[in-house]
């Protein structure tokens, strides 16, 4: 079907709501996909004709004639309070194209994901953006040969079949590791997650990456230690614990994610532990809880709506047909707070 239509009233299609606008179908088209050059009394006209009708246009028809004009948004976990800011930055930018957006969330799970990226593809998307993904570049490779794909929250550089948009994670960590050293401490460990050769292109290996940099640059790599925490969707509580309950604990920890910097905060204070008296902590992604007052978390900012409108731009540019990938890494901040 084309369109639909009101009880009573034939098949509402493009070409009956350009008759009763009196415009052409091109005119209609151009009004549905905002595109540039539409004055307003068309779009006025048309868009009346549209709601009078009840017109909705068929995504399958409009991907039959090559584009639908919607793009699929693979999140893989929503509660992430940061991932918001992110998608934020894509809808603003898509939204003013006349782009509708399909989203995705999964749960770090591979087979999870692939399922939701196979859906989209099915439904004719017009591209895809894949946020936080936990697939493989391989297997990025081969979908992003059948859709055009972006993804934020992957280090791939030499990838040449999809865009990549990231904060500077190494220079995030740096930022963490120097914010320390300025205050003086020498007793800096990091708290990442566990990983594998498989994720190596995740940001926890690459933040990680960027600490011990940063620890060999201030003459700190003897003092080096990394804390790890299971990659898992449960809360760490446990483990963040036994580290705050380390007779050597260190000095001052700097966390991979506000995913764990914040509940470590809240942790310290129940076991009695000053911040930042007795332990300094500065997480990553500047989440809206690490704001908080009663939290105080100084943490990385990545700007995520840059982020997001840099892999709008990205996806659109790819659909309009450029075929050289682009790597993008957007220079993250330190936001100061109570706990240095």
């Amino acid at each position: 079907m084309a369109g639909q239509s009101e009880p009573g009233r034939g098949r509402v299609t493009i070409r009956t709501v350009a008759a009763d606008a009196g415009v052409s179908v091109a005119a209609v088209s151009k009004v549905m996909r905002n595109a540039y050059g539409v004055s307003e009394s068309l779009r006025q006209r048309v868009e009346a004709s549209i709601e009078k009708l009840g017109y909705r246009p068929s995504v399958a028809a409009r991907g039959m004639r090559g584009q639908t004009y919607t793009l699929g948004v693979l999140l893989v976990d929503i509660e992430n309070p940061f991932l918001p800011s992110i998608y934020q930055g894509i809808e603003e930018m898509t939204e003013a194209r006349g782009y509708k957006i399909m989203v995705g969330v999964g749960k770090a799970h591979e087979r999870r994901e692939a399922q939701l990226i196979e859906q989209m593809i099915d439904n004719r998307m017009d591209g895809l953006i894949l946020v936080a993904s936990q697939i493989p570049g391989a297997v990025m490779d081969r979908y992003a040969r059948q859709i055009p794909t972006v993804v934020v929250g992957h280090h791939e550089p030499q990838a040449d079949s999809f865009d990549t948009i990231n904060s500077d994670d190494r220079q995030g960590a740096r930022l963490a590791v120097q914010a320390f050293v300025e205050r003086g401490h020498r007793d800096i460990a990091m708290l990442a997650m566990e990983w594998d050769a498989r994720h190596e292109a995740d940001v926890s290996p690459q933040r990680e990456a960027g600490y011990l940099a940063a620890m060999a640059e201030f003459g700190l790599a003897g003092r080096a230690r990394i804390l790890r925490v299971p990659s898992s969707e449960k809360p760490h509580a446990d483990d963040l614990r036994r580290i705050l309950a380390m007779p050597d604990r260190p000095r001052a920890i700097f966390c991979w994610s506000d995913l764990d910097a914040v509940p470590l905060r809240n942790l310290a204070w129940q076991m009695g532990l000053r911040v930042p008296e007795d332990l300094a902590i500065i997480g990553y992604d500047n989440n809206p809880v690490a704001a908080l007052p009663m939290i105080g978390l100084a943490s990385i900012d990545q700007d995520g709506p840059r982020m997001g409108r840099l892999a709008a731009e990205a996806l659109l540019s790819r659909i309009a047909g450029r075929r050289q990938a682009e790597h993008v890494l957007v220079p993250p901040s330190l936001v100061l707070r109570g706990s240095v």
